[in-house]
């Protein structure tokens, strides 16, 4: 078996970084603190509002404009003719604001690219991006970051994690025609007085928040809940849950969070599988795939950035555009693009496509075929290429659901040819990484090749993270010996 370098690092989940969060407590609840707020003395108001200042204000680069963006999102349930100070605005701000912890739960299934900036480092060094999924109250999971640099001998060094953190800023939100979307509802056959009264209730523009409100109301008449979720699922399909996100440039990529923004990821943004993607006439983009969850169905999802400061995400569509694990290739193959899948939460599939967003006809690519992979084979990242091949880290899971990570090597011009797979694991949990928020789990979103070494960050039980690294040629060797 081959033997992997595990590094001495551990980064374990930092219950003290917190966000402020807007705290909705419905019209009815809202309406009765802000009478309250209103009827307060002016002298009151200051006292309260700068007790909070001198308890939260060093928590955050600018409270003030936290309270602000809160206080507007409730300023039109304020009463009419009433004069609100600028204090008594701060300090209703306040009441709706709660802080919510990233990472109270979990930090986990990490993925690393090639930072984009790469000026003053040193020979045989490389800056890096880490992505991490953070996990805190309600299991809801969004996407955070460290900047790091990797030395010749593919050891890590991590940027200090970030005092302050800031979510983007929605700079776009996608309105979808209700024409076009009327021509794709006829399509699925809906009862007519269902069909009738989701396209009454849209308007000519709409987004898919908008809908997602619409289906919850005219949903009620179906008794069975398995038919409601499959009947919303089947319609919200049809709908562009797009968006765009931006961070200030003063802000550190350590400070930004990327936490859910539309109804489709409302419980969470899981499990981002980071790549640098080359293009055919050289320059590179980021993508990320990534599993958006509404706490009923998933929904995959691709994040597109050039800096890591402005991001774009899109939905996914097509038969292959669904279950959990995609990854993308690092660039086309034959003219088009990559795509590893598991859409039946089984096997190991791949798909090509002319469209980034549109994946069609999956084909089997692998099947469990050891002890350690009987009960699933997935991806453990987009796929990185060599001189021998495309090489797939991959993940199995075996007996008592533990979870291990493996090795493929795919035909470079043809990557539905498998040209040798390990027999044994890469990398399994040991004894101080078999306890977690999910017992036995090792898990990776993307190794990256550095320096002769394929360097891996991976999730300890689905608690933390470490990062551990094996030789390029001695793998590709054992890969090869494996060839059947």
């Amino acid at each position: 078996m081959l033997s992997m370098t595990r590094k001495n690092i551990r980064i374990n989940p930092d219950f003290k970084r917190v966000i402020p969060r807007f705290f909705n407590s419905g019209n009815e609840r809202s309406v009765q603190i802000i009478n309250k707020v209103v009827d307060m003395p002016e002298n009151v108001v200051c006292e309260v509002l700068n007790g909070v200042l001198k308890e939260f204000s060093r928590r955050y680069k600018d409270i003030h404009k936290v309270f602000e963006n809160h206080y507007s999102r409730i300023s039109h349930l304020v009463p009419a003719g009433v004069i609100v100070t600028k204090d008594r605005q701060h300090l209703l701000g306040a009441y709706f604001t709660m802080e919510y912890s990233l990472e109270a739960a979990a930090l986990f299934n990490p993925s690393v690219v090639e930072a984009p900036d790469q000026s003053g480092i040193l020979p045989g060094h490389k800056r890096v991006i880490v992505s991490f999924r953070a996990t805190g109250e309600s299991h809801i999971s969004s996407i955070v970051f460290r900047e790091g640099v990797i030395d010749k001998d593919c050891n890590i060094t991590l940027d200090n994690p970030a005092h302050f953190l800031t979510e983007g800023k929605l700079t776009g939100e996608k309105r979808n025609d209700k024409e076009h979307f009327a021509r794709q509802l006829n399509q699925l056959r809906l009862p007519e007085d269902l069909h009738v009264g989701i396209l009454h209730q849209l308007t000519d523009e709409f987004t898919y928040s908008e809908i997602d409100i619409i289906l919850r109301n005219s949903l009620r008449g179906i008794k069975d809940p398995m038919d409601q979720l499959s009947l919303k699922q089947h319609v919200l399909e049809l709908v562009d849950a797009s968006y765009e996100l931006h961070f200030p440039e003063h802000t550190s990529l350590g400070e930004r969070v990327i936490f859910p923004v539309t109804y489709t990821e409302k419980n969470g943004i899981e499990d981002a599988r980071f790549v640098k993607f080359t293009e055919e006439e050289g320059s590179c983009t980021y993508y990320a795939t990534y599993t958006a969850y509404d706490g009923s169905f998933i929904l995959p999802k691709l994040i597109k950035t050039c800096d890591f400061q402005h991001f774009e995400v899109h939905p996914l569509y097509g038969k292959g555009a669904v279950n959990k694990n995609l990854a993308l290739f690092p660039k086309k193959i034959n003219g088009k693009y990559a795509m590893l899948s598991r859409i039946d939460g089984q096997n190991n599939y791949i798909m090509f496509s002319n469209d980034l967003y549109d994946w069609e006809e999956p084909q089997l690519l692998q099947q469990p075929k050891y002890p350690w992979e009987f009960v699933q084979i997935g991806n453990a990242g987009s796929p990185l290429e060599t001189e021998k091949g495309w090489l797939i880290i991959s993940h199995g899971v075996g007996p008592m659901r533990k979870y291990c990570l493996g090795a493929s090597l795919f035909d470079l011009e043809d990557p539905t040819k498998e040209l040798g797979r390990l027999q044994y694991p890469l990398l399994m949990p040991k004894e101080d990484e078999r306890d977690g928020y999910v017992p036995n789990v090792v898990y990776s979103c993307g190794a990256m090749i550095h320096e002769g070494q394929v360097f891996i960050p991976y999730a300890v039980s689905d608690y933390a993270s470490s990062f551990a690294s094996v030789p390029l040629d001695k793998l590709l060797k054992a890969l090869l010996k494996q060839s059947h």
